[in-house]
């Protein structure tokens, strides 16, 4: 059974925005999409390393705010290149809380 980290509620980020969660291994991203739903990423688009969490939130995707690379949060993918992808992380939301699952943050690798 994972053990999971509250990290914060969740109205306290916006619809359609983000906040970056700083671990010992780097920064996670933690997203709010204009349905409810929450995911977690590196805050680290594959190209130029652009902080995600300061994109553009549209539907279930992320646009960096660098170079316009448009990023799934649901898989990490980006979309409409032939490679590049960025480490999602399992979230959830229970009683109005956001939380990361612990195992997955421990496991990250530092860049």
């Amino acid at each position: 059974m994972s053990a999971w980290i509250d990290i914060a509620a969740l109205e306290d980020i916006p619809l359609r925005g983000a906040r970056v969660v700083k671990t010992r291994a780097g920064c996670v991203a933690v997203f709010r999409t204009a349905a409810d739903d929450v995911f977690a990423l590196d805050n680290a688009c594959p190209h130029k390393q652009g902080p995600l969490a300061e994109g553009i939130v549209h539907g279930s995707a992320v646009t960096c705010p660098l170079h316009n690379w448009v990023i799934s949060l649901e898989t990490g993918l980006v979309q409409g290149a032939d490679e590049g992808q960025v480490t999602t992380y399992p979230a959830r939301i229970e009683d109005g809380r956001i939380l990361l699952d612990a195992a997955f943050l421990a496991a990250r690798k530092v860049a």
